[in-house]
C-alpha cells in the first residue's frame, strides 16, 4: 500500500472565501483516507506543505480534447491516428495545469477514454458525450454553402466534434448510438455557432419535438442533455424541453436565467475561448467567416456572468479552446474573477463541476473517500486567481489518483 501524508495544508475548495487553518491529509493508494488537525501515520511518506494551499484537482466541464486545430472542419478530416496522438498531448497539458478531470462535450470516444484509463499516458479523468448531435446546417455541419457532398460518415471520424441527424426518429437513434458507445450524457447543438459556416448565432437547432425526444432518450438512460446555446430564446426553449446543462449562454437575459435556475439547470460559460479566438484565431487557421461572428458573443459574455450570478443560476467551469489555444485553459479563472468572487470561481471548477459530472464526493473535494486528485499551490488563490494560471508553474505538487504527476522540491 502506498501512503502519503500531507501536513500543514490549507485547503481551498471553493466553499469559503478565506483559507482555513492548516490540517493534514492522509492518502492511501488512490483515495483520501483522513483529513484533520491530528491525522498521523507511521507508515506514510510525509510531505510538509509549509502552509501552502492544497486544492482538489481542478475540473474543466467544457473541453474538446480532439480539437487539435482551430479549423474544426479540417480537423474532422484528419486520420484518427493523428487525432488520437494530438489529443493525448492536449490532455497531458491539461493535467499539468492541475485539471485532473475534464468533461468532453463533443468529439472524444470511449476508445480514447480507455486509452487514458490504461495509464500509459498522463491524462485527466474523462467524462464524455461522444459525438455531439447537430441538425443539417447546424453547428457540427462544416460543409460550406456550395458543398453538397453527403456528410453521413464524417461524423464518425475521431476528429469530428459531432454527427448530423434530422427528425425525431433519427435524433433518437443517434442519441441511443452515442449512449451505447459509452457516452455519459448527450450533447446537442441547439443554437448557431461561431465555428460553423452556415448557422448564424440566432439560428435555432432542432425542433421542439426533436429536443424533447433527445431529453427523453437521455432520461431513459439515467442521464441528461447538454446543449450548445447562446441566445436567450434558445436557452429558454431548451430548458422548457428539459435540457439540464447549458453551454456558453452569452446572450442570456435575467428572466431566462431565473427560470433556468428554478429548473435546476447548470450553466457552463466559456469566456476564455472568445478572448483567444479574437486574438489568435485568424493566425491559427480559424475561418474568416467564423472570426466575424466572435465579437457579438464575446462582448456580452462578461454581462452574462453577472446576470446568471444575480439570478442564482449555478455555473460550472468551462474553457472550450481549440488547437494551440488550449494553453490558455486556466485564464478562465482570471476572466471570471473580474465579475465574481474568487471562491465562487474556484467552486465552479471543484464541487460545482463535480455535481454536474455526477461525481459529487469523488472529485472536487478534499474529503475522506474522494479520489486522491490534489494540487498544491504556492500562495493563496482566493486572493490571486492568477496563481492557477501559468501552465501550472505555481503548482509544485499535482497528484491524480494517489500518484504524483508533478512533484517539485518544497522549500
Amino acid at each position: 500500500m502506498t501512503t502519503t501524508l500531507f501536513t500543514n495544508a490549507r485547503i481551498v475548495d471553493g466553499t469559503s472565501s478565506e483559507r482555513p487553518d492548516p490540517v493534514s491529509v492522509l492518502v492511501e493508494n488512490d483515495v483520501v483516507r483522513e483529513v484533520g488537525a491530528s491525522v498521523s501515520s507511521k507508515d506514510a511518506e510525509v510531505i510538509d506543505l509549509g502552509g501552502r494551499t492544497l486544492m482538489p484537482g481542478l475540473i474543466d466541464a467544457h473541453v474538446h480534447t480532439i480539437a487539435g486545430t482551430a479549423d474544426l472542419g479540417a480537423n474532422a478530416m484528419l486520420p484518427d491516428s493523428l487525432v488520437a496522438v494530438r489529443a493525448l498531448v492536449i490532455m497531458r497539458g491539461m493535467l499539468m495545469r492541475g485539471f485532473t478531470t475534464v468533461r468532453d462535450v463533443g468529439g472524444a470516444d470511449h476508445g480514447l477514454r480507455v486509452a487514458t484509463q490504461e495509464g500509459h499516458f498522463p491524462a485527466p479523468r474523462m467524462v464524455i458525450s461522444g459525438k455531439a448531435l447537430s441538425q443539417t446546417g447546424g453547428h457540427c455541419d462544416f460543409r460550406g454553402r456550395f458543398d453538397d457532398r453527403p456528410a453521413a460518415r464524417s461524423g464518425f471520424r475521431l476528429g469530428a466534434l459531432g454527427r448530423l441527424c434530422d427528425g425525431v426518429d433519427d435524433v433518437r437513434r443517434a442519441a441511443r448510438e452515442e449512449l451505447k458507445g459509452g457516452a455519459d450524457f448527450v450533447k446537442i447543438m441547439a443554437n448557431g455557432g461561431v465555428a460553423s459556416p452556415t448557422d448564424p448565432i440566432h439560428f435555432m437547432g432542432f425542433s421542439r419535438d426533436e429536443l424533447i425526444a433527445v431529453v427523453e432518450e437521455a432520461e431513459n438512460a439515467g442521464t441528461y442533455v447538454s446543449a450548445h446555446l447562446y441566445t436567450d430564446a434558445g436557452i429558454r426553449r431548451a430548458v422548457e424541453c428539459g435540457v439540464h446543462s447549458l453551454e456558453h449562454c452569452n446572450l442570456i437575459g435575467s428572466e431566462t436565467a431565473k427560470f433556468a435556475a428554478s429548473k435546476g439547470a447548470v450553466a457552463v460559460p466559456t469566456l476564455v475561448t472568445y478572448e483567444m479566438l479574437a486574438l489568435e484565431g485568424a493566425s491559427l487557421g480559424f475561418p474568416a467567416d467564423s472570426v466575424g461572428k466572435i465579437e457579438g458573443v464575446r462582448t456580452a459574455g462578461m454581462e452574462s456572468l453577472d446576470i446568471m450570478h444575480k439570478a442564482g443560476l449555478t455555473m460550472a467551469y468551462g474553457s472550450d479552446l481549440l488547437g494551440e489555444m488550449h494553453r490558455h485553459q486556466s485564464e478562465e479563472f482570471v476572466i471570471r474573477g473580474r465579475v465574481l468572487p474568487a471562491h465562487l470561481v474556484i467552486a465552479s471548477a471543484t464541487h460545482i463541476a463535480a455535481r454536474l459530472l455526477r461525481m459529487e464526493g469523488k472529485i472536487g473535494v478534499v474529503a475522506p473517500g474522494a479520489h486522491a486528485d490534489l494540487i498544491a499551490v504556492d500562495g493563496d488563490p482566493l486572493k490571486d486567481l492568477s496563481l492557477l494560471t501559468g501552465q501550472g508553474r505555481h503548482m509544485p505538487v499535482i497528484m491524480k489518483g494517489g500518484a504524483f504527476v508533478k512533484r517539485s522540491v518544497l522549500n
